[in-house]
């Protein structure tokens, strides 16, 4: 369920930034963006999956938190901050408009 989760909030922020970079740029840089964002979370797994082998068992440390669990935790931990610098000018405001 965490791993179902992680993936649900990795599609809704690569759909949130594909529809704000259509719209502040053109269509090309939403394409890009969702590219850079899914090699960037395919990268990453495979890293953080590593690290994880280092210090888990197959099993994790329950039924809902494997080794897989950890490492998406991981990743999504680590990606927030890459994408918090990397975004930080395309914040999204609701009722205000960029100038």
């Amino acid at each position: 369920m965490i791993t179902a989760f992680i993936f649900f909030l990795h599609f809704i922020f690569g759909l949130m930034i594909f529809v704000k970079k259509w719209q502040d740029e053109n269509l090309s840089s939403g394409f890009m963006n969702i590219t850079l964002v899914a090699i960037l979370f395919s990268v990453g797994w495979t890293i953080t999956g590593m690290i994880a082998k280092l210090f888990m068992e197959p099993k994790g440390l329950g039924l809902q938190f494997d080794r897989d669990t950890f490492a998406l935790t991981l990743l999504i931990i680590t990606e927030y901050f890459f994408y918090k610098f990397y975004y930080n000018d395309d914040t999204i405001e609701v009722g205000k408009e960029k100038q």
